[in-house]
């Protein structure tokens, strides 16, 4: 293709180097509002435009070492600029913002990188990591308050994520073993990494935004983490402090419906062939408590001060353990009933893990349905009734620990939600 727009008059170049263009304004333009910055928005558009013409030459001479060159051009002379004396108020702006300058130099050269990218037909690529880039640019605040929030514990626990996800699981036989063939090492440990990422994200996002969005934001947030820690939380403190009922009400009902997605999520990446069956009911359930959680949303006091649940970290090794345990333990137990007394025996055990932890029965159910062990229908009915039984349990602990009168408002989302998952259940 290359060869065919040099032998005409180049006027078919002219869409890759417009892309370069607008790739080079888009990370200029964050880099013009930063005052200790040496290059703007005219030196990142000029540099995006000669790493395609760059790319273009080596095409035309059949030489990859003009591209290189042209890559220790750009650096020598961000180098040049950089060893020049600045002006005082310019060396005031550096002093402020801490900064020498390497953001700027390292978003330069990636600026020309992305700029041959294009040229050689890689433009969609170039063009999502531009944005990619310019969003990691911008955000310098708010990632500097989350490395600031995160304490040693926290750092520690994401470095043990690390380790058993990227060095443990794949090291780990993806062979079936033990009794009905259920447990998978590989598949078990799989699960927990999932589950534990998907807690950490809403661990980190809740520390980091803190409660500065409100009371649906800090619903869902909990419902990531622990639906139960948040409904423990808000249960106390609308014990102490009345007033706040319809709020703690709102933040409840919202961290469980939150727990509906996080199964839906679940289901799609480790079984999808459920989908058709369980998002009716997951759907229905999500809507019913939603129209709860707005009226709520309406009647209380958006004034009020709101308070993050204290939850562990979930990328604990403990945290993760204790789930990988519970959820091989769950595993084998829900295969045994079904052999033993069919459909009744792993629905009793549904309604009793759901109590304290509704994750470990839906990804053993999941597990079996890939197994074959269990048909669509009897893998939903286990995740539903796992589902009530949890926040059949949770509203337990809003009467005890809340009073009569948090649980009546509580009430109303739960059994909306339990209506609806039935409703959608019932509907298979």
């Amino acid at each position: 293709m290359e060869t065919v727009l040099l032998q005409s008059n180049g006027i078919e170049a002219l869409p890759q180097f417009l892309t370069s263009l607008a790739i080079g304004l888009l990370i200029g333009l964050e880099r013009e509002r930063t005052p200790s910055a040496k290059a703007g928005l005219r030196t990142f558009a000029l540099v995006a435009l000669f790493g395609t013409l760059s790319a273009l030459l080596s095409t035309k001479l059949g030489s990859p070492w003009l591209l290189i060159a042209g890559l220790l051009a750009v650096a020598g002379m961000i180098i040049a600029a950089y060893l020049n004396k600045p002006s005082e108020p310019l060396r005031q702006a550096q002093d402020r913002e801490n900064d020498p300058g390497t953001t700027t130099v390292i978003a330069l050269l990636l600026c020309y990188g992305l700029g041959a990218m294009i040229w050689y037909g890689l433009a969609e690529l170039a063009v999502m990591l531009a944005i990619g880039i310019t969003a990691l640019l911008y955000f310098k605040p708010e990632l500097r308050g989350i490395s600031q929030r995160l304490t040693r514990r926290d750092l520690v626990a994401v470095l043990q994520f690390s380790v058993l996800t990227f060095i443990v699981l794949p090291i780990l036989p993806d062979q079936d073993y033990g009794p009905y063939h259920a447990f998978n090492p590989h598949q078990a440990w799989l699960m927990v990494v999932l589950i534990s990422g998907i807690s950490l994200a809403g661990y980190t996002a809740l520390h980091a935004v803190g409660t500065r969005y409100g009371a649906p934001l800090l619903g869902f947030l909990g419902g990531l983490v622990s639906s139960t820690a948040t409904t423990l939380l808000y249960a106390k403190n609308s014990k102490n402090n009345p007033i706040i009922s319809h709020l703690a009400a709102s933040v409840i009902v919202i961290a469980s419906m939150v727990v509906l997605l996080r199964l839906l999520v679940l289901s799609a990446v480790v079984a999808y062939g459920t989908l058709p069956g369980l998002f009716p009911v997951l759907a229905g359930g999500f809507l019913f408590g939603l129209i709860v959680a707005l009226y709520n949303w309406r009647k209380m006091d958006k004034a009020t001060e709101l308070n993050i649940p204290e939850t562990s970290n979930p990328a604990e090794l403990h945290t993760a353990i204790g789930f990988g345990l519970l959820y091989v333990v769950v595993l084998l137990v829900a295969a045994w009933m079904e052999a033993l007394a069919g459909s009744r025996g792993l629905y009793v055990v549904a309604l009793v893990s759901g109590l304290t932890d509704v994750d470990a029965i839906t990804l053993s159910s999941l597990r079996l349905f890939n197994l074959g062990q269990l048909s669509e229908h009897q893998t939903v009915t286990a995740i539903a009734l796992a589902f009530i039984s949890n926040i059949a349990f949770k509203f337990g602990m809003v009467v005890f620990i809340g009073g009569w009168n948090l649980a009546k408002l509580v009430a109303t989302g739960f059994v909306a939600m339990a209506c609806g998952v039935l409703l959608g259940l019932f509907a298979l």
